[in-house]
């Protein structure tokens, strides 16, 4: 039997979910940019281990250090949304939990995100 797809379509390589390779090269960058970001994070904790919260807060008052905090957490729950999104699609059977479950997902990644940045950005602003 022929392939019954137009040569465009083959040429895309987009699959039956319509989302060609767009996902799993989001999910690459996404653990490159971790490696770099997550690494500074581990050298910020042990800088100011030990250190008082105003300490803390005064570190966290510099912009540099707060946008690249801000880019831990952003780059990290768009991360972890994606790699539990592969999961659920892979081993969840039932459409309607799946559904549920991918939901769930994306609520729970933009809830963690949301709140990390708002408490960065209030002590950031010295609020």
């Amino acid at each position: 039997m022929s392939d019954m797809r137009t040569p465009l379509a083959k040429v895309r390589g987009l699959g039956s979910a319509k989302d060609g390779t767009t996902h799993f090269w989001r999910q690459r960058v996404t653990a490159v940019a971790n490696v770099f970001l997550i690494s500074f994070f581990v050298i910020l904790v042990i800088a100011l281990q030990g250190a008082d919260y105003a300490s803390f807060t005064e570190a966290l008052q510099n912009p540099f250090i707060s946008i690249l905090l801000l880019l831990v957490i952003l780059v990290g729950c768009l991360h972890m949304k994606l790699g539990m999104q592969v999961i659920i699609e892979d081993y969840i059977h039932s459409e309607g939990l799946k559904l549920l479950l991918l939901m769930g997902n994306i609520f729970f990644a933009s809830i963690i995100a949301l709140s990390s940045v708002v408490a960065v950005l209030k002590i950031s602003f010295g609020g």
